[in-house]
């Protein structure tokens, strides 16, 4: 795989949502090739690996700024489109480190789905941390396809009784996972989607046209209908 932009020289840094995107192309988390990853995303001609960020602590430190920033903004609404929450649940691996610095941000509880260490575990997942049942838990995660691993999250921390209703993904790559959590009662807010991403990198100079016109080709093919919330 490949890292295959070009450089766009000397640029003032952007801000905001833009800032994420410029500073995981810096990191080299972009990568542009033949990429099959879980369950739902199949020859994809882009991969990012948002978990880069952990080896920036200033980069992850930032991160979970933005993060608070547009939870904020998005619990101040008079249509809001994130619930308030008393904890914050991450998605092992990536979104667990994400929730982790989220968590230390804000001054909230931390928690997240064990993985099963046997057969009974799978029907019951545990949920580590301290909490109530009934308490609302915020779900984190780096990335959302498909929306298989959040729909297990959100089913588990149900069944040990707490109440999800929001999540939040530092990239949607809007491939089916709003619509199906959406059918769960639950609305996803991402930082950024992939599809503007792309569109970052190539207007600073970093995408050439060429991975940029596949890229979004796929995005219009697999993709889901765009939610009024992403």
């Amino acid at each position: 795989m490949t890292n295959a932009g070009t450089n766009g020289g000397n640029h003032t840094e952007p801000e905001g949502r833009l800032w994420l995107a410029e500073t995981l192309w810096r990191l080299g988390a972009i990568q542009f090739g033949d990429f099959s990853m879980g369950r739902t995303v199949r020859h994809s001609p882009v991969y990012v690996n948002a978990k880069l960020l952990i080896s920036r602590p200033e980069a992850m430190r930032r991160t979970a700024r933005l993060i608070q920033e547009e939870l904020d903004l998005a619990m101040a609404m008079r249509n809001r489109v994130v619930e308030p929450f008393d904890a914050i649940a991450g998605v092992p691996i990536g979104g667990l480190h994400i929730a982790t610095a989220l968590a230390l941000q804000m001054d909230r509880p931390l928690l997240y789905l064990r993985p099963p260490r046997s057969p009974e575990e799978v029907m019951a997942p545990h949920v580590e941390g301290i909490y109530r049942p009934g308490q609302r838990v915020l779900v984190v995660d780096d990335l959302a396809a498909g929306g298989g691993s959040l729909v297990e999250t959100v089913e588990g921390l149900r069944n040990a009784g707490l109440m999800v209703q929001s999540v939040v993904v530092l990239i949607d790559r809007e491939q089916g996972a709003a619509r199906r959590l959406e059918a769960m009662g639950v609305r996803v807010h991402s930082i950024l989607t992939l599809e503007v991403m792309l569109t970052y990198l190539h207007s600073a100079g970093h995408l050439s046209r060429q991975d940029y016109d596949r890229s979004t080709s796929y995005l219009r093919r697999e993709g889901e209908p765009r939610s009024e919330f992403d």
